[in-house]
């Protein structure tokens, strides 16, 4: 059985700028900008098809493919206090070879 696809609703401007919230700096992301892959904390609501969306949009680039993962908040003790970090998503691109993404500028 194959899956229904439904044509894709056009993001606005605004939108694109909430569902990615900033980019994702750490050692594993930039391991995987070798690999042509971008990762970006993006919004709890944010599809696949709005984060390519907003990608292709804000940075004009071609998305490959985008995985994303939630990433579940940590337990922690605040003034003696037992607490919960909020949860978050986080979105992996890959971008079709040739293009590329400088997050060290901004926008």
């Amino acid at each position: 059985m194959s899956a229904k696809r439904y044509p894709a609703e056009v993001v606005s401007r605004a939108r694109m700028y909430e569902v990615i919230r900033s980019p994702l700096i750490t050692e594993k992301t930039t391991n995987g900008s070798e690999h042509s892959q971008v990762t970006f904390r993006v919004s709890m609501d944010a599809t696949k098809p709005e984060i390519k969306q907003a990608i292709e949009g804000l940075f004009k680039v071609k998305v490959k493919a985008v995985n994303t993962v939630t990433v579940k908040g940590k337990t922690k003790v605040f003034r003696g206090r037992p607490g919960v970090r909020s949860d978050w998503k986080k979105a992996i691109v890959s971008l079709v070879d040739g293009h590329k993404i400088d997050v060290t500028t901004g926008l």
